[in-house]
């Protein structure tokens, strides 16, 4: 009698699954795009497989191979003339936004909301460059990277109250590496970094408090100098202060005249070269993040590093609410710039995935191997004559990357010119009392 009813079970359960789930294998399959993913030294056209719950946020790359049955496929993307790549990773963005009009990118006007600026650049991770510290990491945490559906990680700002101003910025007495510390260790599945920005002075104590709080957490460290009259001399930062995986970001900014004063600049103008330090650096393990932002980024330093060789180890906007309308844009405007620069399509590609997923140590991200969340981007490139602009001019280009459609954990989230047919999909329930996103919360991400 108990086997009858547990068969009877079963059978009710079968019978109450919706018709999806019992006759396809995937949900999704993306058709005839040209797959690009340098993990797995991928370059051919050739369809990806994704397997989870439609709907829901499991989804998994199942495979990747030519010729996928469509029919065994919930929904078909037709990607045919599109480059397929794993969902772009931006390293430096600010999306603590919030009411505080003094708070700056602390919870401030200046930080943006992550999904609104993120899908349509075929961007599925980011990490927030130091806009919160160890005092306000779990507001941020709170009212940010549990309800995004953007996958949104931290570098911690060695300073206490985050990116809130000089006067928070410019205080030693803010920059605590043990509190800076155990806040990361408290958070490891959102806090991937710490963060040194906008102090000036001729001092090293904060980068050297940075390093402390990278050290005790086991996690790197990225540098942005504000100014310092004389410069902190890089060759130091590289070669004396920093560890392999550290991060120096906005690494085609500084000055360009090579006046002793504000920021050193990695190439020595007099020569157009790269200064043979930072090409040792780059050697030695140390990452360069380009962090293009409002105006961190001149043509007279990312064009002859370009000619040379030295690429970019990746490709970040530094996105808050004045660089989004200035020179930079978004992550599609900045990678197709770097090909006008002359960086070949496949090492922008990935400067914008696998090398940020290494750098932040989530090598499950950044890729398209089978078994890794199915974040993915469609991407056009058109032909044509298009402009770029910097701060201290302008360049053409005959490339622009374009984002067609974004795939985050699974879900199609966004298309530019309905390549996916539509279709009604039943969502997982709610359960009672959840607050914001479906599926936000902690745990792994």
């Amino acid at each position: 009698m108990r086997a009858f009813s547990l068969f009877a079970l079963v059978v009710l359960f079968m019978l109450c699954q919706p018709a999806w789930s019992q006759e396809k294998k995937y949900s999704i399959v993306i058709k005839g795009g040209h797959v690009i993913d340098p993990k797995n030294n991928i370059d051919a056209v050739m369809d990806v497989a994704i397997e989870g719950t439609p709907g829901g946020e499991d989804g998994k790359i199942a495979l990747v191979a030519k010729n996928i049955d469509a029919s065994q496929a919930v929904q078909v993307v037709d990607a045919k003339g599109l480059y397929v790549t794993p969902g772009l990773i931006d390293i430096h963005v600010h999306f603590f936004w919030g009411t505080d009009l003094k708070g700056t990118y602390r919870n401030g006007p200046n930080g943006l909301p992550a999904d609104g600026f993120t899908f349509r650049s075929g961007v599925t991770t980011v990490v927030d460059a130091g806009s919160s510290g160890w005092k306000t990491f779990e507001t941020f945490k709170k009212q940010t990277i549990d309800l995004s559906k953007t996958r949104v990680l931290a570098f911690l700002n060695i300073v206490g109250e985050g990116m809130a101003g000089g006067k928070f910025e410019n205080s030693l007495e803010e920059m605590d590496a043990k509190a800076t510390a155990e806040m990361a260790k408290k958070y490891p599945n959102d806090v991937v970094g710490v963060k040194l920005a906008h102090f000036v002075g001729h001092d090293w104590t904060p980068t050297d408090r940075a390093l402390e709080a990278g050290t005790l957490a086991n996690i790197p460290i990225m540098v942005d100098f504000g100014s310092a009259n004389p410069v902190l001399p890089l060759e130091e930062l590289y070669l004396k202060k920093f560890r392999k995986g550290d991060i120096y970001t906005h690494c085609f900014g500084g000055n360009s005249n090579n006046s002793g004063r504000g920021r050193e600049s990695i190439v020595d103008v007099s020569t157009n070269k790269v200064k043979p330090y930072a090409i040792e650096a780059q050697k030695r393990g140390v990452i360069f993040d380009v962090g293009f932002g409002g105006a961190s980024f001149l043509l007279s330093q990312g064009q002859p590093a370009i000619k040379q060789g030295f690429y970019p180890n990746s490709i970040s906007t530094d996105l808050h609410t004045s660089s989004m309308n200035s020179a930079m844009k978004d992550m599609n405007n900045i990678m197709s710039m770097f090909m006008a620069m002359g960086m070949d399509f496949k090492s922008v590609i990935k400067a914008s995935t696998w090398n940020p997923a290494q750098e932040i140590r989530r090598e499950e991200l950044g890729n398209l191997s089978v078994g890794s969340p199915a974040d993915v981007a469609l991407l056009n490139l058109r032909d044509g004559n298009f402009g770029y602009y910097a701060r201290d001019g302008k360049i053409t280009g005959k490339k622009r990357i374009e984002t067609e459609a974004t795939i985050r954990g699974g879900n199609i989230v966004y298309t530019l010119n309905a390549r996916v047919e539509p279709v009604n999909l039943p969502r997982p329930e709610r359960p009672a009392g959840a607050q914001g996103q479906q599926g936000q919360g902690a745990g792994p991400r």
